[in-house]
């Protein structure tokens, strides 16, 4: 069984950063696609970046493109976000999420671990 436990939340001002982390425990990870999803209040769970197993690739959602970087260290278990730019429609619950495959995953559906999230709120 994987724990995932997200960190690094917080209130920031527009403009602002914060770097999330997500540390595994259970098992390694060093074979998992990794996701990190959102969600406000009011709204379904939305994609925000994924990275493959190697950290060689990654993909991210339009609304994030430029400002977030995923990245991940296998020798610690843990993968990141790197938020910079934070806007106000970037509030909501960060969540990061785990699957056991080769690919990119980019649909919540497709993530068997998930952690419960940290909160990012940007304030105006």
């Amino acid at each position: 069984q994987v724990q995932l436990v997200e960190s690094g939340g917080g209130l920031v001002q527009v403009g602002g950063s914060l770097r999330l982390s997500c540390a595994a425990s259970g098992r390694t990870l060093s074979n998992d696609v990794m996701g990190w999803f959102r969600q406000a209040p009011g709204k379904e769970r939305e994609f925000v970046a994924t990275i493959s197993w190697s950290g060689g690739s990654t993909y991210y959602a339009d609304s994030v493109k430029g400002r977030f970087t995923i990245s991940r260290d296998n020798a610690k278990n843990t993968v990141y976000l790197e938020m910079n730019a934070l806007e106000p429609e970037d509030t909501a619950v960060y969540y990061c999420a785990a699957r056991r495959t080769l690919g990119l995953r980019y649909q919540a559906g497709e993530y068997d671990y998930w952690g419960r999230g940290t909160q990012v709120t940007v304030s105006s």
